[in-house]
């Protein structure tokens, strides 16, 4: 007959079955779908297959190759684009998180920018610093509020205990 293809598919129908319902993504469905309709006969050939799925033979074809290449864990492998890299690298990113860890803090976030530049050669921007310092390590510039050095620490903790609170 032809258009028939014949594939070797190690896996039960059950284990496929079980497969389609762990599946996360609708592309991963669609892959152990493919392998379920041939293994189980509802798609004889790979156009009566394409059609049942909704994409094109080719796309299948492909499929069937990562399938026969890499076994179920090819086909449902999942390709991930680098994406841009960051300004501010990682080492960076963690020498600032420990610094901003410290009592001393900075004063802004300017300072923040001006130190990565000096003492770590990353130049950037105040928006970047902003965005990685409040969202990303979900911090602010730490400076302490300054005391009086008259300020007798007996009289802070006196007060402390006679404070009503509601």
């Amino acid at each position: 007959m032809s258009g028939v293809y014949h594939l070797e598919i190690k896996e039960t129908p059950e284990e496929l079955k079980e497969l389609l319902a762990n599946q996360k993504t609708a592309t991963g469905f669609e892959r152990v779908q493919l392998l379920y309709l041939l293994k189980t006969g509802h798609g004889q050939t790979i156009s009566q297959t394409a059609e049942i799925i909704g994409r094109n033979r080719v796309t299948l074809h492909k499929w069937i190759r990562q399938y026969s290449s890499g076994g179920i864990e090819g086909l449902l492998k999942q390709k991930s684009s680098p994406g841009r890299p960051r300004s501010i690298p990682t080492w960076a990113e963690t020498a600032l998180s420990k610094r901003l860890q410290e009592p001393l803090g900075f004063n802004g976030y300017q300072e923040i920018v001006e130190w990565l530049e000096q003492k770590l050669g990353v130049n950037t921007c105040y928006k970047t610093v902003h965005k990685l310092v409040y969202y990303r390590l979900e911090s602010c510039p730490k400076v302490p509020r300054p005391k009086s050095s008259e300020q007798s620490q007996a009289q802070v903790e006196a007060f402390k205990k006679t404070l009503q609170t509601t």
